[in-house]
């Protein structure tokens, strides 16, 4: 074995955007593309003896052979040890679990999460730090900086090791050491969770359907719910991750997981149905013919958190992104803590979770997690909606029409236009930004313009300044509509519009979602501008 420096050159474009570098395969899989990346985070990582790497993704196409060149790569760099999971596979909350746990250095994520795989998919990697979330703008931009400028990069020259096989193996003077890519992060949901009463629940004759949609969530959720809580064999169905998600997108939503929709709307459906997506981090809960808003799961769980012994002690505080709807705040208030806005991505949750200002976070987008690790989670969401059904013992939908009974439903809805013009997505929003000053105080529709402005956070931990992260129009009646462009894509923009309006009156808690917002879904096409600037006069995707 030798240790090789290999000349190379930059390619353009490696800025890593909310969730890390994100590119269609054929992009990843040209001469040097993956190796610039890597040795410009590692450049900026700088010495390495003596620490921990952590490695391993969601199993997509292309994920395997960038684990054996990270794993020599990682030698080349000085890594003392590296933890890669079985067969290349961790999913992104199981990494941050294992980083914290093993105090590593860091970890690198192989995942472009909810978005399709295969050959013509797309690919995505992204690094960790040492608190386990995903690393903030301090670090990619110096990763984007020195992949801007590098001439070289590092590898050793070993052959390919088994990472099919749990154990330990070297290569040059670092240790490899392969892992049970479930085990941590089960041994930490025991922790949080009473798994006896879970076991009690499925005893009883409760059943479930987990669609791991042929993604990472499906070993998980087979060792766990199956295997440690006494699922029936059968309940996780999708199980097997495939590199291509056998077809699906593996985004959990109402739209992608239709299987799991049709299953629930069935006369004999299960009493309970959740789905995670590509990386494991995002879920989705449906009940019986009824599908829960990600806004109002964060808001129950939050509402009923006590339910799980690793909650006893009450939340320090609730964290939502801006475009997420304010269920939550309402429940901070009731509880006499603080509701933090953030803009959208995962990392913003990180100092308030580390200073201990928060404990629960989520984002519309079927991300919620605590305070546990620093990705949100899709499978430990599902086992908190389990640890309050075994305590309820009631529907899904009752204990949801319930929380709108003590705090009023909040009618919320994400509108998606995706792969427009990138240029054209860029102009609508620049046009808005124009209109901003002139919106408060005018009549549109039924509403009145209380204030609009270009969202900008100040973070309450370290002061960093975050700008312009999404337009806002908010109506005298709280109503909302946020618009901003999606940073998770691969080809073009999607432009994202969210609409919300809050209902107090429980006789009004039944209207069909888009008919309560269909007031707002106008303005918010007009306001826009959108047929004009898109070219479309509906969305992709409505969740």
């Amino acid at each position: 074995m030798a240790i090789h420096t290999v000349a190379t050159s930059p390619y353009p474009g490696q800025r890593p955007g909310t969730s890390g570098l994100r590119k269609k395969v054929a992009v990843f899989s040209q001469p040097n593309y993956l190796e610039n990346f890597v040795q410009s985070v590692f450049d900026t990582l700088g010495d390495a003896s003596g620490k921990t790497l952590v490695l391993g993704g969601d199993g997509r196409f292309h994920n395997r052979a960038a684990v054996r060149v990270i794993l020599r790569m990682a030698a080349a760099h000085g890594f003392a040890r590296v933890l890669v999971g079985q067969g290349g596979i961790l999913s992104t909350p199981a990494v941050s679990c294992v980083i914290r746990k093993h105090g590593a250095l860091g970890g690198i994520v192989l995942s472009a999460s909810h978005n399709p795989g295969g050959p013509e998919g797309d690919f995505g990697i992204k690094y960790n730090i040492a608190n386990g979330g995903p690393a903030p703008e301090s670090y990619t931009e110096e990763f984007f900086h020195r992949s801007e400028s590098i001439a070289q990069y590092r590898i050793s020259d070993a052959p390919e090791i088994d990472i099919d096989r749990v154990g330990k193996t070297r290569i040059e003077e670092m240790d490899v050491e392969v892992i049970d890519p479930v085990g941590d992060y089960a041994e930490l949901m025991q922790q949080l969770f009473d798994f006896a009463i879970i076991r009690q629940l499925f005893g009883s004759g409760f059943r479930m359907c987990f669609d791991a949609m042929s993604a990472v969530s499906g070993p998980y959720a087979k060792a766990i719910l199956e295997g440690m809580l006494g699922a029936p064999a059968g309940t996780v169905i999708n199980a097997v991750p495939l590199e291509d998600f056998g077809g699906h997108h593996p985004d959990p939503n109402p739209v992608n997981a239709a299987q799991l929709i049709e299953l629930m709307a069935a006369p004999d459906a299960p009493h309970f149905g959740a789905a995670s997506d590509g990386d494991a981090d995002r879920n989705m809960i449906v009940g019986r013919k009824f599908e829960v808003t990600p806004s109002d799961s964060l808001a129950i769980l939050a509402a009923n958190a006590d339910v799980a012994p690793g909650y006893k002690d009450g939340l320090k505080g609730i964290a939502r992104s801006m475009p997420t709807s304010r269920a939550a705040d309402r429940v901070a208030e009731s509880l006499g803590i603080p509701c933090y806005e953030t803009p959208t991505g995962w990392k913003y949750f990180g100092n308030l979770l580390d200073a201990g200002k928060a404990t629960l976070c989520g984002e519309e987008s079927y991300g919620t997690g605590s305070s546990h690790i620093r990705e949100k989670d899709g499978l430990w969401a599902v086992l908190f909606w389990l640890n309050l059904l075994a305590v309820q013992r009631q529907p899904v939908e009752q204990i949801v029409a319930e929380h709108w009974v003590r705090f009023g439903r909040h009618y919320y809805s994400r509108h998606d236009y995706e792969n427009i013009v990138a240029d054209n997505a860029h102009m609508l929003m620049e046009d808005l930004r124009i209109k901003l000053p002139y919106l408060p105080g005018q009549q549109l529709g039924h509403y009145t313009v209380a204030s609009a402005d270009d969202f900008e956070y100040t973070d309450p931990v370290d002061g960093s300044l975050a700008r312009q992260q999404g337009i806002r129009i908010i109506m005298t009646d709280g109503s909302r509509i946020i618009y901003r462009l999606s940073g998770t894509g691969t080809e073009g923009a999607t432009l994202r519009v969210y609409l919300e309006r809050y209902e107090a009156d429980t006789t009004q808690h039944r209207i069909p979602t888009q008919q309560a917002l269909a007031g707002l879904i106008a303005i918010a096409d007009s306001v826009a501008s959108i047929v004009m600037h898109t070219g479309r006069s509906n969305p992709s995707v409505i969740t």
